[in-house]
C-alpha cells in the first residue's frame, strides 16, 4: 500500500505557500557568480552570505555517515525545533493531541501546550518500562503523535526492542522515537526500521556524545514526503553558518568521538559500583546513557550539600514515579572523583 503522508498532517498546512529566500531560487551551476540577489552586504567577513537553507552539504555527510538518502533528512536548531515543528505541522491546535509516556524529556509537553495541542499522557510502569497495552489502548483518532525518547530522560534507560516493535506494529499514528542517548546504548539506531515504517520519525543530536551542545543542531530522519513537508513550513535559514561548518568538521572525528564515549562508560560503571557503597544513596538505577539516576533519602539536603561543594546535578523529584531522585551526568575522571569524595563526605540522616 502507498504511504500517505497527508493523513498525518494538518490540512491547512498542506496548502501554505512556503516563503522562498533569494538563495532557494538561485540554483548553483557550480561557476563564479556575483551575488545581488539576497540583499546581503557586499564585503567579505566570512559570514556575510546566508547559509544553504537546506544544508546540502552537511547532509550529504551525514547521510553517508549514517546510511540515509539525503531526502530522508531534515536538520533543526536543536531537536527542540524540530519537536516543535513536528508538533505544529500534525497537530490541528485544542482539536488533536500529542502522545507521551512520563516521566519522560519535558520538551515534548511544553512544545505542545506552546502549540496549543493537547497531551495524553500515558505513564511508564514503576520500573520505567513502556505499558505499551495502555498506549495502545488510549490511541483514538485524535492522538497524532506519540513521542518516546529511547534511551529515555530523566530515567537513563532503553526501553525492550519488543515493546517497541509492538507499538511500531500497532499504533497509527507518527512514533517519533528520540535517540539523543543513543551513542551511549550499545545496540541498533531505529534508522534501520525508516523503510520499513513510513510513520516513524528518528531524531538525533549533536548535543551529547558528538559535544556540539552550545551549536544547537538537531537530526531527524524520516519517509521523503515527511521530510518535505517539514522542509517547507521550517524557517528558510534555520541552520546558521557557523553551526553547519563545526558540524562539517566533527564528522570527520568520529573516532575521537567513539574514544569519549567509550571512556564515559568506563567511567559511567566507575560510578554506580561507587555508589553501591554510599549509605544516603538508596538505589542507582541501571543506564544506557551518559547520565545516572540515583534515589537518595533526603533529596533536598543532599542536593544542597553537592551544591555547597561546587558540584551541580539535577533535582528530578518532580517527575513522576521519580521521587527522591538526582540525575547526575558522567563528567570527566577527575570531575566523577571529586563527586564520590562529596558523597562519600555526607554525613547519614540521623
Amino acid at each position: 500500500m502507498k504511504f500517505d503522508a497527508t493523513s498525518y498532517l494538518r490540512k491547512r498546512l498542506l496548502e501554505l505557500k512556503p516563503y522562498q529566500s533569494a538563495r532557494q531560487e538561485f540554483v548553483s551551476n557550480g561557476e563564479s557568480m556575483i551575488f545581488l540577489d539576497a540583499n546581503e552586504s557586499p564585503y567579505e567577513t566570512d559570514l556575510n552570505r546566508y547559509p544553504d537553507p537546506l544544508q546540502l552539504e552537511l547532509k550529504a555527510l551525514i547521510a553517508k555517515w549514517k546510511g540515509v538518502r539525503i531526502e530522508q533528512l531534515y536538520l533543526s536548531n536543536g531537536s527542540d525545533e524540530f519537536i516543535s515543528q513536528v508538533i505544529m505541522g500534525c497537530c490541528e491546535p485544542d482539536k488533536e493531541a500529542i502522545m507521551i509516556a512520563p516521566p519522560t524529556f519535558g520538551m515534548y509537553k511544553v512544545a505542545a501546550a506552546l502549540l496549543g495541542v493537547q497531551v495524553c499522557e500515558v505513564p511508564l510502569t514503576q520500573t520505567f518500562e513502556l505499558d505499551v497495552d495502555a498506549l495502545l489502548d488510549r490511541a483514538d483518532e485524535t492522538v497524532k503523535i506519540l513521542f518516546i525518547a529511547n534511551p529515555n530522560n530523566p530515567t537513563a534507560n532503553a526501553f525492550k526492542p519488543e515493546a517497541l516493535a509492538r507499538i511500531l506494529d500497532h499504533f497509527p499514528g507518527l512514533i517519533v522515537i528520540d535517540e539523543a542517548y543513543s551513542e551511549f546504548h550499545d545496540a541498533p539506531s531505529y534508522i534501520s526500521q525508516l523503510d520499513k515504517y513510513p510513520n516513524l520519525l528518528v531524531c538525533q543530536t549533536f548535543s551529547k556524545a558528538q559535544g556540539l551542545a552550545g551549536a544547537r543542531l538537531g537530526i531527524a530522519y524520516g519517509h521523503p514526503d515527511l521530510i518535505s513537508f517539514f522542509n517547507r513550513i521550517k524557517a528558510p535559514y534555520n541552520i546558521n553558518t557557523l553551526t553547519l561548518s563545526t558540524a562539517i568538521q566533527k564528522i570527520d572525528k568520529q573516532e575521537v568521538v567513539k574514544n569519549q564515549v567509550k571512556l564515559i562508560i568506563e567511567e559511567r560503571k566507575r560510578l554506580e559500583d561507587a555508589f553501591s557503597t554510599i549509605e544516603c544513596i538508596q538505589k542507582c538505577y541501571p543506564s544506557d546513557a551518559n547520565f545516572l539516576l540515583i534515589q537518595v533519602d533526603d533529596v533536598a539536603l543532599r542536593y544542597k550539600q553537592l551544591i555547597d561543594k561546587g558540584i551541580v546535578v539535577r533535582n528530578t523529584s518532580k517527575y513522576l514515579h521519580c521521587e527522591n531522585t538526582l540525575r547526575i551526568t558522567v563528567g570527566l575522571p577527575e570531575e566523577n572523583q571529586a563527586l564520590i569524595k562529596a558523597f562519600q563526605s555526607l554525613n547519614p540522616i540521623k
